[in-house]
This record gives C-alpha cells, structure tokens and sequence, in this order.
C-alpha cells in the first residue's frame, strides 16, 4: 500500500509554490495558502472578502435566469484562448443566449496533484481579466485536489446567474416561419485552434480560436428593441447540430445556405487536410439568430457594429411546419439534409 502524507508547511517552502499538493485540497493551512495567494488576488470583491461559504447577492428587479456549465479542455492553453477565458465567456454567453445580462458566477476548480501553481496563476489571471471585460463578479467557489493521474491538469465548473433584459420570451419554440437566420461570424476556428495545438500541426496561416464573450451583440440588440425569436451559440457540433436542434424543437424546417457560410482560408484548408465539415466543428464566439425578415437589415446593422459580430450575414430562413429537417443548398442548387453530428468528431473542446 503506497500512502502519501502531505509534508509539514517548512519542508514545503519551495514544492507548494510550485506545484498542487494533495494537502492542498485538506481544508488547512495549505488551502487557506491556496486560496489567498494563487485564487483570491484574481477574483477580489466584497463577495470573496466576506470569507462565508455563499454569497448573498443583490438582484435587480425581474427573473433571473441560471445556468452551469464545466470545462475539461485539453490543452488548457491554445492560440486565442484557455481554459480560464473559456470558462468565463462559455457561461456568459449561455446566458446571454437566454436574453439575460451576466451578474455573478460561481468557480468550482478540480486541481490534480502536480499542477504547476504558476499554471494555476495564469489560468486565474485570464479567469479575472475575462470576467472584469465582461462585468460579471465571481462571487463563491470550491477547490478540490484528486490525485495525480485522477485527472488532467485543471477542470472547471461555473455557474452563471443572470437577470432578464428581453421583454419577450427568447426560444426555439418562439421561431416563426419566414424568420431569417443571421450567423455572428465564420466558424469552425476554435476547434481547428484546439486540435492543431494538442496534436502539434502547424499551417502556413496561424488557426486561432474565436473564444469571446457574446454578451455585448446580443445586449446592444435587444436594447434596439429588435424582435429575437431565438439564439444559439455554437459550442459542440458546431452549425449544423445547432440548426437541426432548433429545428427538431421548433417543429419547423430551416434552410440554409451553403456560399452564405463564412469560413476562414485557414480553418477551411485545416479541414480539407484533415478530412472534417467546418459545419461540425466547434465554435466558443458564434451564434446564430432568428428575427422577422423585416427586421434583418436593422440587425444587421447592429451586429456589424459590434467587433465580436462585425462579420455578421443572413445564412438562410425558416421555411414552414411541414417539415422538422435542415436542408443544405449549395450554389448550384442541389440540397442535402443535415445531421447532428453522429459521434466525437472533436473531443475535449470545452
């Protein structure tokens, strides 16, 4: 039987700086060290200083909408982003896709022995610059140590609370027939980021990824009083599993169009050499909408303003209750039905 104590705090003068220790996670001295050294200085707010193991949180006036989301990416660092910035903004925008403005999170962390601390601060660092962008406070949080080879370095959970700005309720159910459906942005650049860094490809053009907040396209929006049937960002599976969810949940068709699609010359060229659909794969700075066709133009406009959207276009419409499919056009005229996507085409995104 192999047991390991974690040593006394003056024979860990040097190892605790340097890496995680399973004392770490003991609720001592240790985790008091971690929390107030590495964790705290990134995240500081009259929440935190309170020391109390929740926050009460003051709300403005309305619903408030929830929602939680956990985070095993691998690598933790790739061009464009890391696994701090994507826990932050991957939360923000799922409630942000709700048609709420982000208030506070929550920070669960699962550390494994080994973790370099300086791995710890840098991923903190990003958590809190991301936050402070996005005006959200992380408020209240957990940390928990797992032995070495019990995981991967670092995974994330947060939880998101929010308070409701649309008037109106925003969901698949609420799509219309002749609704328009506008894309943020070319797609397919986070999980291309993702893969050439973990399996060490390099192309002539740099592939990063499109991790962003999305909270300001859809808040400025809203704000114009823009009539948003739905919204979805474009995590895993991408555009098309996206389309063909909201199209099984609506009970209405979607067509699309394929020249309409905006993909990068790297992202697209990574995909012909590797054999993938830019469509399925994962977006964390993208989503699509539906409004009225008479709304479009003002949409458009709006969106373009904004540097996280300003690539906006109208990639198709909702075509009727017939039929609950997703057809893919190309510029010759011939369709194709879309999928979800049938198995892990990119594993370990998010």
């Amino acid at each position: 039987m192999n047991i390991e104590c974690p040593l006394p705090l003056d024979q860990l003068a040097t190892e605790s700086e340097e890496v995680i220790r399973l004392g770490h996670g003991s609720g001592g001295e240790l985790t008091q060290r971690l929390l107030r050294d590495f964790i705290f200085p990134y995240i500081d707010n009259r929440w935190i200083q309170q020391g109390h193991d929740s926050a009460s949180l003051p709300v403005d006036k309305g619903s408030l909408v929830f929602t939680t989301d956990s985070f095993v990416v691998s690598p933790l660092f790739f061009p464009g982003g890391d696994i701090g910035k994507l826990a932050v903004y991957g939360t923000v925008n799922d409630l942000a896709m709700s048609g709420a403005r982000p208030k506070y999170l929550s920070c669960g962390l699962i550390l494994e022995e080994g973790l370099p601390i300086k791995t710890l601060v840098r991923i903190m660092y990003s958590m809190g610059n991301a936050a402070a962008e996005v005006g959200v406070q992380l408020v209240t949080g957990d940390t928990k140590v797992v032995e070495r080879g019990k995981g991967d370095g670092i995974y994330i959970n947060t939880s998101g609370i929010g308070v409701l700005q649309a008037t109106r309720e925003i969901s698949p159910q609420q799509i219309a027939a002749s609704d328009v459906i506008i894309l943020s942005g070319d797609i397919g650049r986070h999980g291309m980021a993702v893969m050439a860094q973990r399996e060490g490809l390099e192309f002539e053009s740099p592939l990063l990824s499109d991790c962003a907040s999305l909270c300001d396209p859809v808040a400025a929006l809203l704000a114009a009083g823009v009539e948003v049937h739905c919204l979805r960002d474009l995590t895993r599976g991408g555009l098309a599993t996206a389309l063909v969810e909201l199209a099984e949940t609506s009970g209405m068709g979607i067509q699309v169009e394929e020249d309409c699609i905006p993909v990068s010359e790297p992202v697209q060229g990574a995909c012909e050499l590797l054999g993938l659909d830019p469509m399925y794969v994962a977006n964390e700075g993208r989503f699509i909408l539906f409004v009225p066709a008479q709304q479009q133009q003002q949409a458009l406009e709006i969106l373009a303003a904004i540097p996280v959207s300003t690539g906006s276009c109208v990639i198709g419409q909702v075509r009727s209750l017939t039929s609950a499919d997703v057809t893919l056009r190309n510029p010759i005229g011939c369709e194709r039905l879309l999928y979800r996507l049938p198995g892990e085409q990119l594993p370990r995104i998010c």
